[in-house]
């Protein structure tokens, strides 16, 4: 595979952060497979992540994807920065990805109209 998939997440993560040249890849080999180690600048954590770990899912979806091309089973681990906001005291964060119990879904229609009075 000849680090194809760390040049690809290389090539993901830079396009993303507002600090490409903090952007720090280390590829391990092992019986498991490939592991892929992210670090990054700690401003840019919530791109790389994105709302819900959705941006993360993706990229890890994708370097599945050219793993299997390769015949290797690829992982990436996304180191927490020095400085990150997990377990900081004063973000107001308590580790729950919970919607409030309060939160209604709206339909298409009624999403709209709340739009159109913008």
């Amino acid at each position: 595979m000849a680090e194809r998939d760390q040049e690809f997440l290389e090539f993901v993560v830079k396009g993303l952060v507002e600090h490409p040249e903090d952007v720090k890849i280390v590829r391990v080999v092992d019986e498991m497979g490939v592991l892929l180690t992210l670090d990054l600048n700690a401003e840019d954590m919530g791109k790389v992540i994105g709302r819900s770990g959705n941006t993360a899912k993706a990229i890890r979806t994708l370097l599945r994807v050219v793993g299997m091309k390769h015949n290797a089973r690829v992982n990436l681990k996304i180191n927490e920065p020095e400085g990150g906001m997990r377990g900081s005291a004063n973000t107001g964060w308590d580790g729950t990805h919970e919607a409030p119990a309060t939160l209604q879904m709206k339909s298409v229609d009624e999403a709209m109209e709340d739009l159109s009075k913008f």
